[in-house]
């Protein structure tokens, strides 16, 4: 048995050399592509960070997921730096907004501190997962309680 991986995620690469993008689904089919995208609200505007969140890069974080799309992206993880680590919600917003833009499934990724969090982004977003860790990390809620809340909110899950 070999062990590999099924998806590639690439941030800050894929903003500075969008071919990237492109030449990484043709040899891996776009289902392997994920294109991990960092934003931040400044000046009502949500915009692309990289560098790990320490770059402005300008762009539109709307604009840089349909580009991401188009050069063959697969998937997107979109991660609200205002909201990473508060524990007070998913950014709905932008979730919403970068969902609606693209034909791709978006993994929303920030802010998750109850099991609320995690239905509101399912149910108000068309987000097709969400990450988390420190909920899970420090046993605030369990995986299992999460699963048998979002199973009783009939929200489908694997």
């Amino acid at each position: 048995m070999n062990a590999g991986a099924d998806k590639i995620s690439i941030n800050s690469v894929a903003v500075k050399n969008n071919r990237l993008i492109s030449n990484m689904a043709k040899m891996f089919g776009s289902q392997c592509v994920v294109v991990a995208i960092d934003t931040a609200f400044i000046n009502d505007e949500w915009l692309v960070f990289t560098s790990g969140g320490r770059v402005n890069t300008g762009i539109s974080c709307v604009e840089w997921a349909k580009r991401a799309e188009e050069h063959g992206a697969g998937e997107i993880l979109l991660t609200s730096i205002g909201s990473d680590g508060t524990r007070n919600g998913f950014s709905l917003g932008i979730t919403g907004e970068v969902c609606h833009a693209v034909n791709i499934p978006v993994i929303a990724s920030g802010g998750a501190g109850t099991k609320e969090h995690f239905r509101d982004v399912f149910t108000l977003t068309r987000a097709t997962g969400a990450l988390a860790a420190s909920v899970f990390h420090y046993g605030d809620i369990t995986i299992r309680e999460l699963k048998d809340y979002l199973k009783s909110e009939k929200i489908a899950i694997r």
